[in-house]
């Protein structure tokens, strides 16, 4: 159970406190709802791009890193195709820092040629090595599209080509910044040994006279039902083959996310799960092989992925899947089975709990998501997942038309 207070400024931006005296230290997470869905087609990568601008510098502290390392502070950041997210971990007497760079970057993020040159040619080289030099890296370059005809999940963070950033104007980074990179599109959530007037004064301090901007709404094309199965093969110069199932599943906010995401579990989490017994340990037919969630705000993806052994091929490896995949929709798995991995489940998201890092995150999430007090119901939602649950979610989510295939040929 995390305890949390929110308030919100006059110019939108939502603020969520929790207090834990147990610690010397404060976190400021502040989660912008902006993520690669948002993007245009013709101008991918461009929230990714972003994450890196920010720390490029804003018009009163030229550079970000050297005065909160100067208070023992760090900071880092991600994008997702959902959200993008910044954190500073500092020792909580020197709170006012954190404030004082967030908000002078919100307000008046320094904008020159010279530092989009710098993160242009940052992202770039991280296409280059992490999807495009990489061993099976360009997988989800590949699979995304194969899987999402409509929804922007049909490309990858990093984007859906290097050219789009390559072409990037400062132009089109102004207007990016001005409509995503407002206090009413923003979370903020403060952390660790703090009190709540104090983080009240100190948001209206350095955030209140920042303007609103205007409301960003959301209209996304959402994906149709998939009515056929899709196929891909590619050879690439890769040290062995590898196989990867994509299914379409519920969204975030679904009642059926939970059993799907338990479903993962009982076919790849840990040496005990179906997947890696039967496929890896008994008949030997795979090296690796996993099965997750993608975890997406909107329309999920569900994959399994492994990589055979050498003498298996990859037609027969996909049988040997759909087999166990068969099993768990014809048959009712035990109750001490989904116990287990319900188990793992909570022990997760308790662990979770003794990082006031982790809290803010998942603070910022659920808030963004919905309203942060779900957070605290998770681990009901995943406990009150019944065997029956399981096998009708099951039964919707293994269907050949709901799948799409991609083969990754050595």
């Amino acid at each position: 159970m995390i305890n949390f207070n929110r308030f919100k400024l006059d110019n939108g931006l939502t603020v969520l406190v929790h207090e834990d005296h147990t610690t010397a230290m404060a976190v400021v997470n502040i989660l912008y709802k902006v993520g690669a869905r948002d993007e245009s087609p013709e101008q991918t990568g461009f929230a990714h791009l972003f994450e890196h601008l920010m720390f490029g510098g804003s018009i009163n502290i030229p550079n970000y890193d050297a005065p909160l390392q100067s208070v023992g502070g760090e900071n880092n950041a991600f994008t997702s195709n959902d959200i993008t997210n910044y954190y500073i971990t500092l020792p909580s007497n020197n709170l006012e820092t954190a404030f004082w760079l967030e908000s002078d970057r919100m307000l008046s993020l320094a904008f020159s040629e010279q530092s989009l040159e710098v993160q242009r040619q940052v992202v770039c080289e991280e296409f280059k090595q992490r999807y495009l030099n990489q061993p099976y890296g360009d997988v989800w370059l590949k699979l995304r599209p194969l899987a999402y005809k409509v929804h922007p999940y049909r490309w990858a963070t990093i984007g859906k080509e290097l050219r789009h950033i390559e072409e990037a104007k400062m132009e089109d980074v102004k207007a990016f910044f001005q409509k995503f990179y407002t206090p009413q599109n923003a979370i903020m959530v403060v952390a660790g040994d703090v009190n709540l007037e104090e983080v009240k004064a100190l948001a209206e301090k350095w955030f209140g006279d920042i303007p609103a901007g205007n409301a960003y709404e959301r209209n996304l094309p959402q994906e149709p039902k998939q009515e056929e199965a899709r196929f891909e093969s590619v050879e690439a110069d890769v040290p062995v083959d590898a196989l990867y199932i994509a299914f379409h599943g519920p969204d975030r906010l679904s009642p059926d996310y939970y059993a799907t995401d338990l479903i993962s579990d009982l076919l790849s989490r840990g040496s005990s799960s179906r997947l890696y017994r039967s496929l890896v340990k008994e008949n030997q037919v795979f090296s690796e092989i996993n099965a997750y969630m993608m975890g997406s705000i909107d329309t999920n993806l569900f994959v399994v992925e492994g990589k055979p052994l050498p003498h298996i091929s990859l037609e027969d490896a996909e049988k040997h899947i759909w087999t166990e995949l068969e099993k768990i929709k014809s048959e009712l798995v035990a109750e001490n089975e989904l116990q287990k991995v319900k188990n793992k489940v909570e022990s997760t998201m308790l662990f979770a709990e003794l990082s006031i890092l982790d809290k803010a995150m998942n603070l910022a999430f659920f808030e963004m998501l919905s309203k942060a007090e779900d957070y605290n119901q998770d681990v009901a939602k995943y406990s009150a997942v019944t065997i029956e649950d399981i096998h009708r979610v099951a039964n919707s989510l293994f269907v050949k038309e709901n799948s799409s295939t991609l083969f990754y040929k050595s």
